[in-house]
């Protein structure tokens, strides 16, 4: 079993405020940082780029979850490996266009974690191809693109269907998480919970977190009692 973590989504953070944040959510629990970059194109928002994660970087003690919502991830990603991104992600709904597996092993290569990452209305088999070489599958719970959106339960089975395809590594999932969803995500068997203003807009984080982290480990006990 893989162990719970909890991943802030930097996106719910006062960007005028950064690294006072970063520092923040680190001291308060958080077990990975959460970057969600989007170009304008693969999604309607825009977000920041290698720059700001780097910037990130310098002030961090955990890991980068950095997940590119961006229809190009060939062209990008040695730019935020050399950010510092310690876990890159991108969309199987852009598998089409390029080479899939020689991403993989590029950014494998170069010491970082790879993910994939699913829409919504996506199936899970549509990772079918690359299951044995990922180290996480994010699960997206809502359209990817702009935070604060409601969960929707309609993906849970996504996380049984991933273990079917063979699937043995990480499964995160990101939108609308918080203290009344986060069960139900680890029931479905998920580990890893990005969560934005349920963190952010907590007035205890500490507090929070320990909340999520405590719901998540007793629904995915509860769980594996059957």
């Amino acid at each position: 079993m893989h162990p719970i973590r909890i991943a802030p989504s930097l996106l719910a953070a006062d960007f005028s405020r950064l690294a006072d944040e970063v520092r923040s959510v680190e001291q308060a629990g958080a077990d990975w940082l959460h970057l969600d970059v989007m170009d304008g194109h693969f999604v309607p928002n825009l977000t920041f780029g290698p720059f700001i994660t780097q910037a990130i970087k310098k002030c961090a003690t955990k890991p980068l979850d950095v997940h590119l919502m961006i229809t190009d991830p060939w062209r990008y990603a040695d730019a935020f490996l050399d950010a510092g991104a310690d876990l890159l992600t991108f969309h199987v709904e852009v598998a089409k266009n390029g080479d899939v597996p020689a991403l993989l092993q590029q950014v494998k290569k170069r010491g970082a974690k790879v993910g994939m990452s699913v829409q919504p209305d996506t199936p899970a088999e549509a990772l079918a191809p690359y299951v044995r070489e990922l180290d996480l599958v994010l699960v997206m719970s809502v359209f990817a693109g702009f935070g604060g959106q409601k969960f929707m339960p309609s993906v849970l089975p996504k996380v049984a269907a991933l273990r079917a395809l063979g699937f043995r590594g990480e499964v995160s999932m990101d939108g609308g998480i918080g203290t009344t969803t986060i069960g139900e995500a680890a029931r479905a068997g998920t580990n890893v919970f990005v969560a934005g203003t349920a963190v952010f807009g907590a007035p205890d984080r500490t507090a929070r977190i320990a909340e999520l982290r405590k719901t998540a480990a007793a629904a995915a006990g509860a769980a594996a009692a059957g």
